[in-house]
């Protein structure tokens, strides 16, 4: 029978610890062992569990806080909480998984796009960023899409790497979402020549996003 505390989890977790699963997340900025697989199986085992998940977040471990994440309830987080939760995030997998997992179910995400945004801290406006990639993906009413390309421009070339990626993305999402906007950001990615030596594996897109931009309209025809 299965210990679902949290002391119980977190034993279960040491358990699960791998040396060359750590050594590979290391390399990333992640400083846990845990194979996702089993990580996410534990969490289908737990179902959602808000509490049990906001004691996971407080212990500080990474493989717990993603857990937590698996097991909350977005839309039970108010907004100054969820962004304490950034600002604590400070591992690359655990901010990813808040942002996608959580402050996109949100009903507070367009505030903290906006808050985060232009945060003086890259990692926590790199999240702004991300939210706004979504927005220009699905709801880009609203949106000042030349301003954006305008910002983009100006400081994606000497960005932080996780900010830098976002901002990428971003350019990427508009050439491939917009036509009107596609050659300038095209142009835009060509001479910033952000990314363009990336390694790429076979049958991956680059992340460059001239490259990035054709395939992906190639792909949608």
């Amino acid at each position: 029978m299965a210990d679902d505390t949290v002391a119980g989890l977190m034993a279960e977790l040491a358990a699960l610890e791998d040396p060359k699963a750590r050594a590979v997340n290391e390399k990333h900025g992640d400083d846990h062992g845990v194979n996702l697989g089993k990580l996410r199986a534990i969490a289908k085992r737990l179902k959602t569990q808000q509490d049990l998940s906001l004691e996971l977040w407080a212990t500080g471990d990474t493989a717990a806080r993603l857990l937590a994440l698996l097991i909350c309830r977005p839309k039970a987080f108010g907004r100054d909480e969820l962004d304490t939760m950034l600002r604590e995030a400070k591992r690359p997998k655990v901010h990813d998984w808040l942002v996608n997992y959580v402050v996109k179910k949100s009903p507070h995400t367009e505030e903290l796009r906006v808050l985060w945004f232009a945060d003086p801290d890259p990692v926590v406006a790199s999240a702004g960023w991300a939210l706004t990639v979504d927005r220009v993906a699905k709801k880009p009413e609203g949106l000042d899409l030349d301003g954006l390309l305008d910002v983009v421009e100006e400081d994606m070339k000497d960005a932080p790497e996780r900010l830098q990626w976002a901002m990428n993305h971003c350019l990427a999402q508009i050439g491939i979402e917009h036509p009107a906007l596609r050659a300038r950001a095209v142009e835009i990615g060509e001479r910033l020549e952000v990314l363009k030596d990336y390694p790429t594996p076979p049958g991956c897109t680059s992340p460059f996003a001239p490259i990035w931009i054709g395939e992906m309209v190639r792909r949608n025809g």
